[in-house]
């Protein structure tokens, strides 16, 4: 027989030769939740084995303390099966049975976890694989060899000052470190281009991570997060600062190709400039960011690319609402405005990703001239709190309405929020503009400039440090979906639990079986 597993600690759940159904049963990130009566059944193929043949069940469970049933085609495997408590924690548990070959069917079969009536617990269901006795770790290693696909992490994460009993939410952590082979974090420590630092310890399941952070003024607090999603590459990478680099490695003065490096690491905050890490496989490697995100404004084969369109979220100081002359307008090719009371204001810009602004441009309005601004500052932040100015203007004046000035800002840097901060204007009571658009740099090619080179080493389980340095990869790449992709297309299904079939089939005859109980459950539903 072939292995079957279900692994639940991902969101869709991974399935080898298995279609699951479920009851009274909650889907959280990293687990399935059993109610009393709950249950989960696992229907799988059995193609052809040998007489007598046994098979080893293995339901990998969260720290509780629930009972649980086993049950194959029927028949019990364990009944009210108490699970020892884990105390505080929720490592996983294995809990090993045997599946006699009798008990096994050629053709189809069902294995079953149920949380008995009357229970008081929650069964939390992490896993559940079946392989013949001989090949015990047949579906161990498939899975974990699944595990390393989805290796593009979203983290929930929560800062803590020391001394602090609460905690404080904090941008999600967003990973994806990728040398080629298959082999996850367990460490990792990174630096920002603002001086910010961090470092943390992953947990071996990755469903969350520990450490302790260093802001760019130097406050310290403790830090940790929790698996929020998890996506197979390049899912999960669009829009995000991710860099690939053609690598190579040095021995004995000479430098070797050695593949290529994916590196993504976006912690809400500057772009980073430098990262260390420690893989499953014990490998090291630590790299420096030449530009870290550093454009140059005016190489001769650059062009500007108009980044209006990714702003998700504007805010001003003051605007007239009754009269439909709003901040929102800013960001509309209509010969609209925005209008604010005072001779000063401030208008917020986020982002929907980090950008550096190269060139920007302001549009007066359709009358009162009195009402341009005169002197303003564009800053800059990574986080909305702390600003940094990167463009200054006095004595500006607009010579029409509607008239469009560009302005250069010298030396630009990546920031997800921009604030324009308008000082002053040419002696109304009230300040006003038409449209405001940001543009960024970008190669012929279309490729956004200052895309960083790297030098680093790395090092082997038991062996000497090598020198590591790599280029980076021109893009945009082409397997980098441009959006959201897999519909799911059993929702109205809703005790089918989805799972990455994708993975699922091994060929045509296994897709077109499992395609075949798809159909069946639809049809019956």
């Amino acid at each position: 027989m072939d292995a079957v597993f279900a692994d639940f600690s991902t969101n869709p759940a991974q399935l080898s030769n298995a279609v699951v159904t479920h009851h009274r049963c909650g889907i959280a990130p990293s687990h399935l939740a059993l109610g009393a009566g709950g249950y989960i059944k696992v229907d799988f193929t059995v193609d052809g084995r040998e007489e007598n043949d046994e098979a080893v069940v293995t339901v990998t469970v969260l720290g509780t303390s629930a009972p649980m049933d086993v049950l194959l085609n029927g028949k019990a495997l364990a009944e009210q099966l108490a699970i020892p408590a884990d105390g505080a924690h929720s490592d996983p548990q294995d809990i090993v049975l045997s599946a006699p070959g009798e008990l096994l069917a050629i053709g189809a079969n069902v294995l079953e976890v149920r949380s008995p009536e009357g229970s008081d617990t929650l069964l939390r269901l992490r896993a559940v694989t079946m392989v013949p006795e001989h090949e015990s770790d047949a579906a161990e290693r498939a899975r974990a060899a699944r595990a390393a696909n989805r290796s593009v992490i979203a983290f929930s994460a929560e800062v803590r000052s020391p001394g602090a009993t609460a905690w404080q939410p904090a941008p999600r952590l967003l990973v994806h470190i990728d040398m080629g082979e298959r082999a996850m974090p367990a460490h990792l420590a990174w630096r920002g281009a603002d001086g910010s630092e961090a470092a943390i310890g992953l947990r071996a399941d990755l469903t969350g991570f520990l450490g302790h952070r260093r802001t760019a003024d130097g406050a310290v607090t403790e830090y940790r997060g929790s698996l929020a999603d998890r996506w197979a590459y390049p899912e999960g990478t669009t829009a995000a600062r991710l860099h690939r680099f053609s690598t190579e490695e040095g021995h004995g003065g000479t430098w070797y190709p050695s593949g290529e490096l994916r590196l993504l690491l976006d912690d809400g905050g500057a772009p980073v400039e430098r990262v260390s890490w420690t893989d499953r496989r014990s490998t090291t490697a630590s790299v420096v960011l030449s530009s870290a995100d550093r454009p140059d404004v005016r190489k001769p084969t650059s062009e500007l690319r108009d980044i209006t369109r990714t702003v998700v979220g504007i805010e001003a100081s003051d605007e007239f609402d009754a009269a439909g002359e709003v901040a929102e307008n800013l960001l509309s090719k209509s010969r609209s405005k925005w209008l604010g009371d005072g001779d000063s204001a401030v208008l917020d810009f986020t982002l929907a990703h980090p950008a550096a602004v190269t060139v920007y441009r302001l549009t007066s309005a359709n009358d009162a001239p009195e009402r341009d601004p005169e002197e303003w500052e564009l800053q800059g932040s990574h986080d909305g709190g702390r600003w940094t100015t990167v463009d200054s203007r006095t004595r500006e004046h607009f010579r029409q309405r509607f008239e469009t000035k560009e302005y250069a800002v010298v030396s630009p840097a990546s920031y997800a929020h921009y604030r324009l901060s308008i000082t002053d204007n040419h002696g109304s009571e009230q300040t006003q503009l038409s449209r405001i658009q940001f543009l960024t740099a970008e190669s012929a090619a279309g490729q956004v400039q200052g895309a960083a080179d790297f030098t680093g080493y790395r090092t082997s389980l038991g062996g000497d440090p090598v020198g590591y340095r790599g280029t980076t990869v021109p893009g945009p790449w082409s397997d980098t979906p441009g959006g959201q992709e897999g519909q799911e297309t059993g929702q109205a299904l809703q005790n089918l639990l989805a799972g990455d079939l994708g993975e699922t089939a091994r060929g045509l005859d296994d897709a077109a079986r499992l395609i075949g109980k798809l159909a069946a459950y639809l049809q019956n539903s």
